[in-house]
């Protein structure tokens, strides 16, 4: 099982680095701008065009590379665009971002120099921790942002772990009998993290506060029927290494990707259920849309699932790499096969955008 030590991208700015790696992941985080916008407007006072005096944005699981300052900057831009158009004074901005501590926080650092300004006044800091604890005190946030970041759990589903019940397993048989309880499983400790997410949240947003996610899901009329493409790709390329005796049998069965994607409707459920948000707008969206078609080859989509995958891949497995690139290079090697396979299992992206009851 991938420890919260293990869960973080690949590090640096080398090949196979998330830095290197996360145009896809950048593609979304464009498609969130006017969503951030418009949270920016609603932060207005009460039949006023002002905005506060001093504004405190956090992006949680920010991770590194250049994507950790895009939200950020989306809505530090934003502020800095209304003031102009308003002739109004802007305020000062707090920029926090925030990840697990295996975060590649130096690289991070040394990037938030291109957000530091005395003159409008913005500041920045770093705060380290999982998303699923208090992170900041209470009422001291005006937006939250995240995005790619929720559908890794806090942990998986201790039914599973507990009991000894593989996730993906060797046997087929076996495997398709237990598959609509793993599902069942990993559903009920999204529904379970999302909701603290959000308890969490509320109590240090200020009143009024605004938060724009996103994350991986299916559109409601999916049905649950099986793990998420990049996921289940990732289980079948290393069952096909514990079927070569290239890593351990028990070690494949005993190995769990804490990750979810959630249909629409389940995260509007869970959303109105808790009860600390409304929404503002939801949108479901293909996530290839806008993204340049020669990423979407073998060698980049293998270089992709490294660039996330490896931490926990190596925790668990040791250094196996190399098998696994050249597993997942005989997995796609006929033309179009990769292509092929994306388009029978497409996935979408939610964006919501919740501001605080």
């Amino acid at each position: 099982m991938a420890s919260k030590h293990a869960v973080h991208m690949n590090q640096g700015h080398g090949e196979t680095s998330y830095a290197r790696n996360s145009t896809i992941q950048n593609a979304e985080q464009n498609k969130m701008k006017p969503l951030i916008e418009a949270a920016i407007l609603d932060l207005r006072s009460n039949n006023s065009t002002l905005l506060p005096t001093k504004m405190v944005i956090a992006d949680l699981g920010c991770s590194s590379g250049p994507n950790a300052l895009a939200l950020v900057s989306i809505a530090v831009k934003a502020i800095h665009s209304y003031c102009i158009q308003f002739q109004q004074p802007p305020p000062e901005v707090c920029v926090l971002l925030n990840d697990l501590p295996d975060n590649d926080f130096n690289s991070v650092v040394k990037s938030l120099v291109m957000l530091h300004s005395n003159d409008p006044v913005v500041v920045t800091g770093v705060s380290s921790g999982s998303f699923y604890e208090r992170l900041f005190t209470s009422g001291s946030l005006h937006l939250v942002c995240s995005s790619n970041s929720l559908h890794w759990l806090s942990k998986a589903p201790e039914i599973l772990t507990s009991n000894q019940i593989s996730a993906y397993g060797m046997d087929e048989h076996a495997r398709r009998e237990s598959l609509p309880m793993v599902l069942e499983a990993y559903g009920q400790q999204f529904r379970k993290d999302f909701t603290l997410f959000l308890e969490l949240r509320a109590k240090e947003l200020v009143p009024g506060g605004r938060m724009v996610v996103s994350l991986p899901g299916r559109r409601s009329d999916e049905l649950a029927s099986k793990f998420s493409h990049i996921w289940d790709a990732l289980a079948q390329i290393l069952r096909v290494m514990a079927s070569e005796d290239v890593i351990d049998k028990l070690k494949f069965e005993s190995f769990y990707v804490p990750m979810y994607a959630p249909s629409d409707e389940e995260l509007r459920e869970i959303i109105q259920e808790e009860g600390s948000f409304s929404i503002s707008e939801m949108r479901v969206h293909d996530p290839t849309s806008g993204v340049d078609s020669t990423l979407i080859i073998p060698s980049r989509f293998i270089t992709l699932m490294r660039a996330v995958f490896e931490p926990i891949i190596v925790q668990h497995f040791g250094n196996v790499m190399d098998e696994f690139v050249r597993t997942a290079e005989q997995r796609w090697s006929q033309p179009g096969s990769l292509q092929e396979e994306l388009a029978g299992n497409p996935r979408v992206m939610l964006v919501v955008s919740l501001a605080k009851a």
